[in-house]
């Protein structure tokens, strides 16, 4: 029985898959290297590279016309700077393809004679002149994870390449396929052999194209999750198909990660008679993200880098970040965690992420929140708004100061404690749901508790700026139409210099929004 892969390349016979070779534009590939082109292939991580570098190989050594052969040289990022042990690493790995992959147990017996008597900084160069002059045929060589490299490594590695270019197809393979997370122009390496970092275009300056292996498309999604129901006979409800890829977005890997967790691992979803519903899809999310599963682990550890957090840290607060030069902001695309919209702006690349991304920073928040008895629950267990604001005001005089601290983005430090604040309300049995983007200027909260549903909108007061208050409820009253209610919270954090303790500055009070909705003010 075939299944939804989640770890490593697809195998069509084990995994339920589309086939890899038509997301690319493969009469453009074949092009390039039948042009003799060098080249890159990048894309955000499990989003099925390998998958379609084996897939490549494949065709081509059917072919007959060219011998392939893939490479994984992550092992080489175990000698970080050393140069000697990194480039052994590459040989060996390239050998061990060419016996596999082509029959070509020669190329291990060269790899050992070049190891033994080259240096680093010719080895690899040497090995695939010595290699390509032995061939009866011109040599394609696909490089994975080649951004798994840093430093001098790196540099030697581009530049042996470089070094052996003028020498294809003859003496030299005729085509390199470079692959990994980042464009070549993202690499920005610091080597301990130059003055000044260096980047990978002027390293590898004779790379012909960059290509990016895009995401499924809506109607690949579809075909792709069919194939369960081929197999199995179980139905996925249209809207459940639909759920998919709203959540999603195409990334290969939550499309895959959903419906394996649906299908094969919730009670519900083994059964094969029963449907999948959007439910279940939707429950099949939470616990993905509650089980802080290796794919999102990564992306939230991203958060980390100064290249990212001025990006992310001004759009949770929905400002607009300031002089971030356009690399940086490219190489969240780059990564995965953002999309360019129609008209050009960025936004998180799918709602699993934009969900992700917060919950993650507010993790440290959450974890620091004392003890505190759910006061915002009726006797039979429902929510009791009024109730939840009391507590709120009570944390928040005797709590928010000390634990702005515990936030990683200080910019966003209010949003991170209140948001940590509503998990532990969540967790009683509610969701928190997210909405922000660059350049709105607020974030937006749902708490959906059983029948209840709460829309909140956070601004914050910053100094040389007037007061939000008109603006926020001119907003909100645009969010909470959209979400169906006449009521909503509308929380302002003045951030501004010189104000009093948030003990004293802490305050509630009801006005109504332009739009005649209740509105509950909180200032903190």
């Amino acid at each position: 029985m075939r299944f939804f892969n989640t770890e490593g390349p697809v195998v069509p016979e084990a995994h339920y898959c589309l086939p890899p070779l038509r997301r690319w534009d493969l009469d453009e590939i074949l092009n390039l290297i039948d042009q003799k082109k060098y080249f890159l292939l990048h894309a955000p991580r499990q989003t099925g590279k390998t998958t379609c570098l084996l897939a490549l190989a494949d065709y081509l050594n059917r072919s007959e016309r060219y011998r392939a052969v893939y490479a994984n040289i992550e092992p080489a990022q175990a000698a970080r700077e050393n140069v000697a042990m990194g480039m052994t690493a590459v040989v060996e790995q390239i050998a061990r393809g060419a016996r596999d992959q082509i029959d070509d147990p020669g190329a291990t017996a060269l790899a050992e004679s070049i190891i033994a008597r080259s240096s680093g900084t010719t080895m690899v160069e040497e090995f695939l002149t010595r290699w390509q002059q032995g061939a009866s045929q011109p040599t394609v060589l696909l490089l994975d994870e080649v951004d798994a490299l840093i430093g001098d490594t790196l540099v030697s590695l581009l530049r042996q390449l470089r070094a052996g270019y003028p020498k294809r197809p003859v003496q030299f393979p005729q085509t390199v396929i470079l692959c990994g997370v980042r464009d070549l122009r993202d690499y920005r390496i610091h080597a301990r052999s130059e003055q000044t970092a260096i980047t990978g275009g002027s390293a590898f300056n004779i790379k012909a194209e960059s290509l990016r292996l895009g995401d499924f498309i809506h109607s690949e999604v579809e075909t792709l999750l069919l194939e369960h129901t081929r197999e199995t006979g179980q139905v996925f409800a249209s809207d459940a198909l639909d759920r998919v890829w709203t959540l999603t977005q195409g990334q290969p890997w939550l499309v895959n990660a959903l419906a394996y967790e649906t299908c094969f691992r919730m009670r519900d979803g083994r059964d094969r008679s029963r449907p999948i519903t959007v439910v279940m899809i939707d429950q099949a999310r939470e616990n993905l993200i509650l089980r802080r599963v290796t794919h999102l682990d990564q992306l939230a550890d991203k958060l980390r880098e100064d290249r990212v957090r001025r990006v992310i840290e001004p759009m949770l607060a929905g400002a607009v970040p300031g002089a971030v030069p356009e690399d940086d902001r490219q190489y969240l695309v780059d990564l995965g965690l953002l999309r360019r919209t129609g008209g050009g702006g960025l936004v998180v690349a799918n709602p699993i992420y934009r969900e992700v991304l917060p919950r993650m920073l507010a993790s440290g928040p959450q974890d620091s929140l004392p003890r505190i008895a759910p006061t915002w629950l009726n006797p039979d267990g429902s929510l009791n708004p009024e109730q939840l604001l009391a507590a709120f005001l009570s944390f928040w005089r005797q709590h928010g100061q000390p634990l702005l601290g515990s936030a990683p983005y200080h910019e966003i430090a209010p949003h991170l404690v209140l948001m940590a604040f509503l998990h532990r309300v969540g967790n009683g049995g509610g969701t928190l749901e997210r909405e922000y983007a660059i350049g709105w200027g607020r974030m937006d909260l749902c708490l959906r508790y059983g029948p209840v549903t709460l829309g909140i909108e956070l601004k914050v007061w910053r100094d040389g700026e007037p007061d939000p208050l008109a603006e926020g409820l001119d907003q909100l009253d645009g969010y909470l139409a959209g979400l169906g209610l006449e009521s909503g919270w509308l929380v302002l954090f003045d951030r501004r210099t010189g104000q009093p303790p948030i003990r004293e500055r802490t305050s509630s009070s009801e006005m109504p929004s332009p739009q005649g909705r209740r509105i509950t003010v909180v200032r903190a």
